[in-house]
Protein backbone atom coordinates (compact mmCIF):
# COMPACT_ATOMS: atom_id res chain seq x y z
CA UNK A 1 0.00 0.00 0.00
CA UNK A 2 1.27 3.47 -0.86
CA UNK A 3 2.03 5.76 2.04
CA UNK A 4 2.83 8.80 -0.11
CA UNK A 5 0.81 10.69 -2.72
CA UNK A 6 1.93 13.48 -5.04
CA UNK A 7 0.17 15.49 -7.71
CA UNK A 8 1.24 18.55 -9.67
CA UNK A 9 -1.45 20.96 -10.83
CA UNK A 10 -1.44 24.16 -12.83
CA UNK A 11 -3.19 26.82 -10.74
CA UNK A 12 -3.75 30.55 -11.08
CA UNK A 13 -1.97 32.93 -8.68
CA UNK A 14 -3.12 36.46 -8.00
CA UNK A 15 -0.80 38.48 -5.77
CA UNK A 16 -1.88 41.92 -4.63
CA UNK A 17 -3.57 43.85 -7.43
CA UNK A 18 -2.02 41.84 -10.27
CA UNK A 19 -3.87 39.74 -12.82
CA UNK A 20 -3.88 35.97 -12.44
CA UNK A 21 -0.95 34.03 -13.84
CA UNK A 22 -0.22 30.31 -14.00
CA UNK A 23 2.06 28.60 -11.49
CA UNK A 24 2.55 24.99 -10.47
CA UNK A 25 1.16 23.60 -7.23
CA UNK A 26 2.94 20.46 -6.06
CA UNK A 27 0.63 18.64 -3.62
CA UNK A 28 2.08 15.94 -1.40
CA UNK A 29 0.70 13.74 1.33
CA UNK A 30 2.60 11.39 3.61
CA UNK A 31 0.59 8.88 5.66
CA UNK A 32 3.18 9.28 8.43
CA UNK A 33 1.77 12.83 8.92
CA UNK A 34 -1.89 12.00 8.27
CA UNK A 35 -3.43 15.39 9.06
CA UNK A 36 -1.30 17.48 6.68
CA UNK A 37 -1.11 18.19 2.96
CA UNK A 38 1.96 20.08 1.80
CA UNK A 39 1.63 22.47 -1.14
CA UNK A 40 4.69 23.94 -2.83
CA UNK A 41 4.01 26.69 -5.36
CA UNK A 42 6.64 27.18 -8.05
CA UNK A 43 7.19 29.16 -11.24
CA UNK A 44 10.06 28.88 -13.74
CA UNK A 45 11.86 26.42 -11.45
CA UNK A 46 11.72 28.72 -8.42
CA UNK A 47 9.83 27.94 -5.23
CA UNK A 48 7.46 30.81 -4.48
CA UNK A 49 5.94 29.48 -1.27
CA UNK A 50 5.50 26.32 0.77
CA UNK A 51 2.46 25.79 2.96
CA UNK A 52 1.41 22.88 5.11
CA UNK A 53 -2.39 22.68 5.12
CA UNK A 54 -4.85 20.74 7.22
CA UNK A 55 -6.29 17.88 5.14
CA UNK A 56 -9.74 18.13 6.71
CA UNK A 57 -9.82 21.88 6.14
CA UNK A 58 -9.03 21.35 2.45
CA UNK A 59 -11.98 18.99 2.16
CA UNK A 60 -14.28 21.43 3.92
CA UNK A 61 -13.00 24.29 1.74
CA UNK A 62 -14.28 22.46 -1.33
CA UNK A 63 -17.81 22.67 0.15
CA UNK A 64 -17.97 25.89 2.16
CA UNK A 65 -15.88 28.86 3.34
CA UNK A 66 -13.35 27.89 6.04
CA UNK A 67 -10.42 29.50 7.82
CA UNK A 68 -9.99 32.52 10.05
CA UNK A 69 -6.23 32.94 10.23
CA UNK A 70 -3.48 33.06 7.63
CA UNK A 71 -5.18 30.54 5.33
CA UNK A 72 -8.76 30.78 4.09
CA UNK A 73 -10.54 28.63 1.53
CA UNK A 74 -13.87 28.59 -0.23
CA UNK A 75 -15.50 27.11 -3.31
CA UNK A 76 -16.24 29.42 -6.24
CA UNK A 77 -18.32 28.77 -9.35
CA UNK A 78 -18.05 30.46 -12.71
CA UNK A 79 -20.62 28.76 -14.90
CA UNK A 80 -19.57 25.14 -15.14
CA UNK A 81 -16.06 25.93 -13.87
CA UNK A 82 -15.65 24.93 -10.20
CA UNK A 83 -12.70 26.48 -8.36
CA UNK A 84 -11.19 26.22 -4.93
CA UNK A 85 -10.07 29.67 -3.80
CA UNK A 86 -7.13 29.54 -1.37
CA UNK A 87 -6.21 32.83 0.24
CA UNK A 88 -2.85 33.18 2.00
CA UNK A 89 -1.84 36.03 4.29
CA UNK A 90 1.89 36.40 4.77
CA UNK A 91 4.36 38.54 6.66
CA UNK A 92 3.77 42.16 7.54
CA UNK A 93 4.72 44.82 4.99
CA UNK A 94 6.47 48.09 5.93
CA UNK A 95 3.20 49.99 5.32
CA UNK A 96 1.47 47.99 8.07
CA UNK A 97 -0.46 45.69 5.73
CA UNK A 98 0.31 42.05 5.07
CA UNK A 99 1.48 40.25 1.98
CA UNK A 100 -1.55 38.64 0.38
CA UNK A 101 -1.93 36.06 -2.37
CA UNK A 102 -4.91 34.16 -3.76
CA UNK A 103 -4.63 30.87 -5.59
CA UNK A 104 -7.45 29.57 -7.78
CA UNK A 105 -7.39 25.83 -8.43
CA UNK A 106 -9.64 23.51 -10.37
CA UNK A 107 -11.73 22.02 -7.54
CA UNK A 108 -12.23 18.53 -9.06
CA UNK A 109 -8.44 18.06 -9.22
CA UNK A 110 -8.06 18.91 -5.51
CA UNK A 111 -11.00 16.62 -4.68
CA UNK A 112 -9.38 13.74 -6.62
CA UNK A 113 -6.13 14.23 -4.70
CA UNK A 114 -7.97 14.23 -1.37
CA UNK A 115 -9.81 11.02 -2.33
CA UNK A 116 -6.40 9.43 -2.96
CA UNK A 117 -5.25 10.47 0.53
CA UNK A 118 -8.48 9.13 2.05
CA UNK A 119 -7.80 5.74 0.46
CA UNK A 120 -4.43 5.65 2.22
CA UNK A 121 -5.67 6.97 5.58
CA UNK A 122 -9.46 7.17 5.91
CA UNK A 123 -10.76 10.26 7.75
CA UNK A 124 -11.16 9.48 11.43
CA UNK A 125 -8.54 6.74 11.44
CA UNK A 126 -5.52 9.04 11.63
CA UNK A 127 -3.10 8.17 14.40
CA UNK A 128 -0.64 10.39 16.17
CA UNK A 129 2.36 8.54 17.53
CA UNK A 130 2.98 10.67 20.59
CA UNK A 131 5.79 8.46 21.89
CA UNK A 132 7.70 8.76 18.59
CA UNK A 133 7.11 12.52 18.54
CA UNK A 134 8.38 12.94 22.10
CA UNK A 135 11.44 10.79 21.36
CA UNK A 136 12.23 13.04 18.37
CA UNK A 137 11.82 16.17 20.50
CA UNK A 138 14.03 14.82 23.25
CA UNK A 139 16.65 13.72 20.70
CA UNK A 140 16.62 17.22 19.24
CA UNK A 141 15.46 16.27 15.71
Amino acid sequence: MNSFAHKTLVVQLQAGDTNRFSVLAHLSYDAADPFAVTVVFSHDGRVLARWQLDREMLGEGLRRPVGLGDVRMRPESHGMWQELRLEFLGDARPDGGRHHAVVFAWAPAFAAFLRETHEMVPPGSEEVRVDDFLADVIAGS
